[in-house]
């Protein structure tokens, strides 16, 4: 700000006063901070050069000197100094003579906002010690030699995390000198999980490469029976991504002096991370359509999102639920909180969180889609971020549960978490925030009721197994599969499971009874459904196989409904209907056939390409309905991604990506993406159309940036196939 811009009311704000201010949310703003502060009237003959004034000052913030190398912090594109709090780092600065311990006083101090004050943790003075003591704000001089000196300086293990500036201050008896404010000593001082006294700190070395360092990972998607992965681009460490993660701050409102507390930062970013009542970083849709933005399954990384809304301050559109977890994870890992992106397979979203998902039949025994409101995800992807709970008892920190999907509100705003795990295991929902929702999502019952024209429902079958079946997360140190489903729940079946069921309830989360329902199921023939290998494009069978274990002949009326559902559970359209009368012979086993034919449902297929299968069967001796239900995931092909020569980091070299179309159909409107973080930005191209069996090929020239391990990771959109995917590990060499 300018001296003509700046009113005698701002000026008269005293730096650590305690009058009332207006709020403080932005990293960016700064206050203007006099280079002389006089302590009265200055006497004429004072000369500020008679004093020990600084000449210069030395961060040690390249990626290979001792700061960001100790800090963990090498990896950030950033030429700014990024250290860890509660852990030592070093500065050097150089005066205009040799400082004399005896009559010399100085100081140093970091600033950050409009208002710096001391007791909301935005403006420290840190003074010169003898002892440096863990975890609180010191400066230990190490060094000295002629006119410069080497300081030790310790930050607080509670600092708030953000941008600050720096100052030295030298005392004269007439006033204090600061140095000029000069943008290249500003210092970012982030979480820090390698050290103990951090509300984030992890114990374990590998863990803490892969949820804090890695800046790629993998998003679990399908279905329980057909797991697919694909890798997804964290990329924070990439240039602008650590000031994008703190405007999102700025743009949350979250109090300067409350961002050194991980849990608020939590909370506040699952809010900001969709666009739901603040304008936040994604707008989430569900419909397949998807003008004027990017298809959720476009995307293969968080880093254009993040970058996109920094410049524009706009929703960046659109996202579903991993795209939404992928941009969580970055901003965690960027910010040093420990974070892990979740997939809960079969994620009930239970509207009124009465453990149950009502699907209501007609009398036919088809689902009635106007009187079903509950839905079940195929899978849904959230984030765990790992923190001390001070806030709760004692054994409920470590994992919690953040959802920045849209699903319902809390508190009146979008936003989910952080629900402990270990609490949502126990049953224990009355521990904030938002427990009883999370534990909804991975134990809900599904109950199938009939409607009677008298209006009285009977509950025809209940599935007490389907939700939640599997809860996976990429394994530490490899692409392969972790499976945590024990993490939040006990055995199917165990008394465990029993007491954190009644401990959930008493704790209010409803739960109706199957007493109060009138239910007797048949239990002499089992029903099962089966599919064989579908692939995108072709035919494919599906059989419905019956067990009589009685020594009674039934019929049994049966009735299949195919239906094209968004990977949220919710129908689309239905692509097949098929009846016929089963003759069940006593003690025996009956499989019944029935084929899909491609031109049934490419029409309408949407990009997840999932078929969601009711089968009902009534029988008709007993007029009891066995009900089953079935997700049937498309095989997608997949892009194939190749390099040509060797990679050196510095060197341009090509990598080429190849598709083949398989569909009986022109692929229209195609756009390729490729990115990989580290090596390259992302790079688009549009292609007019693909012919049916014809080979489409890119050749990108690019110098990958840094020597590592790498992996690059391409997708294909177009109007009628979505979610293609092709992924390479590439090692990179040193010049």
């Amino acid at each position: 700000v300018s001296e003509t811009m700046s009113t005698n009311e701002e000026n008269k704000l005293p730096l650590n006063g305690r009058r009332a201010i207006p709020p403080n949310y932005s990293n960016d703003e700064e206050n203007e901070v006099p280079e002389m502060e006089a302590f009265g009237l200055i006497p004429r003959g004072f000369n500020p050069r008679d004093y020990l004034r600084v000449v210069d000052i030395y961060m040690f913030k390249e990626p290979h000197e001792i700061n960001k190398q100790e800090h963990h912090t090498d990896k950030y594109y950033n030429p700014r100094l990024i250290v860890r709090r509660g852990q030592a780092f070093q500065i050097q600065i150089d005066f205009n003579r040799p400082y004399k311990p005896e009559t010399d006083q100085f100081w140093l101090e970091f600033l950050m906002g409009r208002y710096p004050q001391q007791n909301k943790g935005t403006y420290i003075p840190i003074p010169v010690v003898n002892v440096l003591k863990p975890g609180q704000w010191g400066a230990k001089i190490i060094h000295r030699e002629n006119n410069s000196m080497r300081l030790s300086i310790m930050s607080s293990t509670t600092c708030i995390i953000g941008k600050f500036r720096l100052y030295v201050a030298v005392l004269t008896p007439f006033g204090i000198l600061r140095t000029r404010r000069n943008s290249a000593t500003d210092t970012y001082i982030l979480f820090n999980p390698w050290c103990q006294l951090d509300a984030v700190y992890l114990d374990d070395e590998k863990e803490r490469e892969e949820y804090v360092l890695n800046d790629v990972g993998i998003v679990f998607h399908g279905n329980v029976e057909d797991v697919k992965s694909r890798s997804w681009s964290y990329g924070q460490f990439e240039e602008n991504v650590l000031d994008a993660c703190l405007f999102l701050m700025d743009k949350a409102e979250l109090e300067l002096s409350g961002r050194g507390n991980p849990i608020k930062i939590c909370r506040v970013a699952s809010a900001v991370i969709n666009s739901r009542d603040d304008d936040g970083v994604i707008a989430g849709s569900w419909n397949n359509s998807y003008d004027y933005g990017v298809a959720p399954s476009a995307w293969t990384g968080s880093v254009d999102i993040l970058l996109e809304y920094y410049s524009s301050k706009q929703p960046v559109r659109y996202g579903q639920c991993w795209v939404f977890a992928g941009v969580f994870n970055t901003f965690l890992r960027c910010l040093g909180i420990p974070a892990r992106l979740i997939t809960n397979y079969s994620s009930a979203h239970d509207n009124n969180a009465n453990l149950r998902l009502d699907f209501f039949l007609d009398d036919e025994g088809k689902v009635d889609t106007r009187l079903t409101k509950d839905s079940v995800w195929n899978y849904h992807c959230w984030n765990e971020a790992w923190m001390s709970r001070p806030d709760l008892p004692v054994g409920f920190g470590g994992w919690q549960v953040v959802d920045a999907t849209p699903q319902e509100t809390s508190d009146g705003m979008y936003r989910c978490g952080p629900a402990s795990v270990q609490a949502i295991k126990h049953g224990h929902v009355c521990f904030q925030f938002d427990a009883p929702f999370v534990y909804a999502e991975v134990n809900s019952d599904v109950f199938y009721t009939r409607m009677e024209k008298n209006g009285t429902q009977v509950v025809e079958n209940i599935d007490t197994t389907r939700i939640g079946q599997l809860i996976v997360t990429k394994q530490v140190g490899g692409d392969g599969m972790m499976d945590i489903t024990e993490e939040y729940k006990f055995r199917e079946g165990s008394d465990e499971e029993r007491l954190a069921l009644e401990t959930a309830v008493m704790y209010g989360v409803k739960k109706q009874s199957v007493q109060d329902t009138t239910y007797q199921p048949q239990t002499d023939v089992d029903m099962d459904f089966q599919s064989q290998k579908a692939v995108l494009g072709n035919d494919f069978k599906v059989t419905i196989t019956f067990r009589n274990k009685s020594r009674n002949s039934y019929t049994a009326t049966t009735y299949l409904s195919g239906n094209i559902v968004f990977y949220t559970g919710v129908t689309k359209s239905e692509f097949k209907k098929h009846s016929f009368s089963a003759k069940l012979e006593p003690s025996s086993s009956s499989s019944f056939d029935v084929v899909i034919k491609s031109s049934e449902y490419m029409s309408d297929l949407l990009e997840q390409a999932s078929f969601h299968f009711f089968v009902t069967a009534r029988i008709n001796e007993t007029g009891k309905i066995l009900a089953v239900q079935k997700v049937i995931m498309l095989d997608i092909p997949t892009l194939r991604i190749k390099t040509k020569g060797e990679l050196v980091a510095g060197k341009e070299t090509s990598v080429i990506v190849e598709f083949t179309n398989p569909l009986k159909q022109t692929l229209e409107n195609v756009t390729l993406r490729l990115e990989g973080p580290g090596v390259l930005r992302t790079i688009k191209k549009q292609f007019g159309r693909i012919p049916m069996n014809s080979t489409l090929t890119w050749e990108v020239r690019f110098i990958p940036m840094r020597p590592g391990l790498r992996k690059l990771i391409a997708s294909l959109n177009s109007d009628a196939l979505r979610h293609v995917y092709g992924e390479l590990n590439v090692q990179i060499q040193k010049p």
